[in-house]
Order: structure tokens, then C-alpha cells, then sequence
């Protein structure tokens, strides 16, 4: 019997004898190992970088935590700053005084905003940090328009405010009606003041009652009732009448009445009154 088989021409040993009862566990070293295959296909190096990516973001809070906890001070000063009429500097310092000696990360900015826009005067505040215990205001106030009703402003935006010190907002314009109704009052009177500078006579304000009657208020102390309807027609009526009859006679006159369809009626002053003008 021949000691090896020829395949294709190739000499192929003969497997070694194997004992009976004997089974072999060892893989064949060319077959299929499944445990091997899959490690292959895993990509060990994305699996690798996003491990230590996933570490990094986790790690990037308590670093930033630790930072913060590290270059925290207390807030030593707070600066206040803007063009003041209304309000006061030491009130404002005052106030912003109870943040001194807080945290300076951990106070909340929108915080120390808010209770400054609730002062009368304030039409808005800016905070900011400035390193290393130190916050900065920018306070920018209402600018007012005319006085309103009794005892309120209001601005040139139409915002109505209360301060208690009004009388600083100075010589203004005095409108009055119901305060739902302010942006009409408003749009009433620029387009009446407008109308009287061009012709130069001064205008010092304007009601609107709450039934809906209009009344001018010249600012050499006339007043001119304008009645509920065709307002703006009146009131042409009102300064064609002044202008050609009664400007040389202002200081004699007391009230106009232009809710008539063809003219005016004129309450005059009393003689005595309106002589001591005169003179």
C-alpha cells in the first residue's frame, strides 16, 4: 500500500492514526470561528474615540462646576449709571446695594433687571458682569410727554406712569380723559399742537371727557370747547375764526365755543379782568 496519495500532483501526507474512542476539540485551523469573525468586524478605533468622547462630555460640567467654584467671588461694587432726571442715584445705589456681597456667577442678572423696571421712572435696565466683583447698570429713563389726569405722566412711547415727583418732569403739556383711551388723546393733540405752532399760538393740552366731548387748552389760557362730532372740522373752524377776528383780542377772551355749524360763540373776560391784561 502506498505511503501518501497524489491530489492535482501534489503530495498530501496522510492524516496521523487516531485512537479509537478519541474525539478531537480542537478547531480546525482553516474552518469558521464565529467569536473571531465578529471581534474583526467590530471598528475598534470609532468604538475607542467615542468611549473617550462620551468621558469628556461627562467630565465637561463638573470641570466647568469646579472652574466656576474656583474663580467665584463676592460682588464687591455695583455701578449705576445713566442720564438721571427722575430718578435718584443714591435710591438706585441703595437699592442695587442687596446684591452687594452675593455670588458673582451665581446671581441672577435678570433678577437684579427686574426690580429696577419696576421703579416709575425706569424705562429699562441693563446689568452686566465686569470681572473679577463688580456689576454695571445702565439705567435709561421714561421720557414724558405731558402730564396726565391728576397725578400721572405719561411718556413719549404713550407708557402712563405715577412717580411720586412728577412736577420734575418740568413745563409739559396737560392731556387728561380716561386712560384706555390715551394713544387717541395723544394722536388728538400733536396734530392740534402742529396746527397752532404753524399759525404761532402755543399749545398747553388737551380733554377728552368721558362722555366723549374734546376740549383745547390754548397756552395763553383760552379754552375751546370742540363738542363729540366732526372734531377736526370744528376745530379748522376755531382757528380760520381766531386768526382773522379774535388773535388781536386774546387777552380779552375766556372760552370759545366751536360746536356751532357757522361760527363761534366767545365768552369774553370781565371788563375789570380783562383790563388789568391790558395794562
Amino acid at each position: 500500500m502506498l505511503d501518501r496519495v497524489m491530489v492535482r500532483g501534489r503530495a498530501v501526507p496522510p492524516e496521523p492514526p487516531r485512537r479509537r474512542g478519541a474525539t478531537s476539540l480542537e478547531p480546525d485551523g482553516d474552518g469558521f470561528n464565529p467569536l473571531r469573525e465578529l471581534f474583526a468586524a467590530v471598528p475598534w478605533l470609532q468604538v475607542g474615540l467615542g468611549a473617550v468622547v462620551l468621558v469628556l462630555a461627562a467630565m465637561v460640567p463638573w470641570g466647568a462646576s469646579e472652574v466656576l467654584t474656583t474663580l467665584d467671588r463676592q460682588i464687591m461694587a455695583i455701578d449705576v449709571r445713566g442720564e438721571l432726571v427722575g430718578e435718584s442715584q443714591i435710591e438706585l445705589e441703595r437699592q442695587v446695594g442687596q446684591w452687594v456681597g452675593r455670588s458673582f456667577f451665581a446671581t441672577d442678572l435678570a433678577e437684579v433687571k427686574q426690580a429696577l423696571e419696576q421703579r416709575p421712572w425706569v424705562q429699562s435696565a441693563a446689568v452686566r458682569r465686569v470681572w473679577p466683583d463688580r456689576l454695571v447698570v445702565d439705567i435709561r429713563e421714561k421720557k414724558p410727554l405731558a402730564y396726565w389726569n391728576q397725578d400721572q405722566l405719561v411718556s413719549r412711547s404713550g407708557q402712563l406712569f405715577q412717580p411720586g415727583n412728577r412736577e420734575v418732569a418740568g413745563r409739559l403739556p396737560l392731556l387728561a380723559g380716561p386712560d384706555e383711551r390715551v394713544s387717541d388723546v395723544i394722536a388728538m393733540a400733536r396734530t392740534m399742537a402742529e396746527t397752532l405752532a404753524e399759525k404761532g399760538v402755543g399749545f398747553a393740552g388737551l380733554t377728552l371727557e368721558p362722555r366723549g366731548a374734546w376740549t383745547l387748552l390754548l397756552a395763553n389760557g383760552i379754552e375751546v370747547s370742540l363738542g363729540r362730532d366732526l372734531v377736526e372740522l370744528r376745530f379748522e373752524r376755531f382757528m380760520a375764526v381766531y386768526q382773522e377776528q379774535l388773535a388781536p383780542r386774546a387777552d380779552e377772551v375766556q372760552r370759545i365755543d366751536a360746536r356751532y355749524t357757522n361760527g363761534v360763540a366767545v365768552q369774553w373776560k370781565p371788563l375789570d379782568e380783562s383790563s388789568g391784561n391790558k395794562s
